[in-house]
């Protein structure tokens, strides 16, 4: 075996850059993936038979299809409709529709496994629906989320590796242009690997300190 590690060394820059755009990727998906999950949470314990049924259909079709998939109708599909995305917008808007959709049941569950005597004696208390939720019921189902909700990040961020199909050059796809030229395979994927590693490390340790503070309180 023959193994020269000197080349990604110099290299290595370059794919600090691809470093910076996974993150960016991973950081705005999950934004928006926050906003469509909460707003998809909410629909989906509404009394409104509509909100709720469109809130279904919104997690039943992207849980049910490949993210790959979504990309490709976002970035190669919509063009065929006069909707021409950048890859980057394509990449963030698929990723967090995505992962919206797994957020979105990630706190419908939360809040559902709240007891609901806790929502009757905030009302009890003279508040409504919205205070309930923000005062009461929200902190509550915070820290069932937040698990599950660390994991999904995890995922987003390893996902992300999937936008260098769609053209973005990314830490996946700026290994790869890597490879073309260096020929070194083994060096180059072992030390993506080790990127990914120590991104995903961050989401860990983060989210452990944090459950830690929350069962403090």
């Amino acid at each position: 075996m023959n193994l020269d590690y000197s080349i990604v060394i110099a290299k290595f820059p370059i794919l600090l850059e691809g470093c910076w755009v996974t993150l960016q990727i991973s950081f705005f998906s999950l934004l928006l993936g926050m906003i469509f999950g909460i707003a998809g949470a909410l629909c989906r314990i509404s009394s409104n038979s509509i909100l709720n049924s469109l809130a279904f259909l919104y997690v039943w079709i992207i849980r049910g299809t490949p993210v790959m998939v979504q990309l490709f109708i976002l970035y190669f599909g919509l063009p065929q409709l006069g909707i021409k995305l950048s890859s980057m917008t394509a990449g963030i808007l698929g990723l967090a529709i995505n992962t919206g959709a797994y957020i979105t049941e990630i706190i419908r569950a939360g809040i559902q496994a709240v007891d609901k005597g806790q929502m009757e004696a905030a009302v009890s208390l003279g508040m409504n629906y919205r205070q309930a939720m923000v005062r009461i019921i929200g902190p509550q189902a915070a820290k069932i989320c937040i698990p599950p909700l660390v994991n999904q990040f995890i995922m987003t961020l390893k996902n992300s590796s999937i936008a260098s199909l769609v053209t973005i050059v990314e830490l996946l796809r700026t290994g790869e242009q890597l490879i073309y030229t260096t020929f070194r395979s083994f060096e180059v994927y072992t030390t993506i690997a080790v990127l990914y590693l120590i991104m995903n490390s961050f989401f860990m340790v983060v989210a452990d300190k944090l459950e830690k503070r929350m069962a403090r309180q």
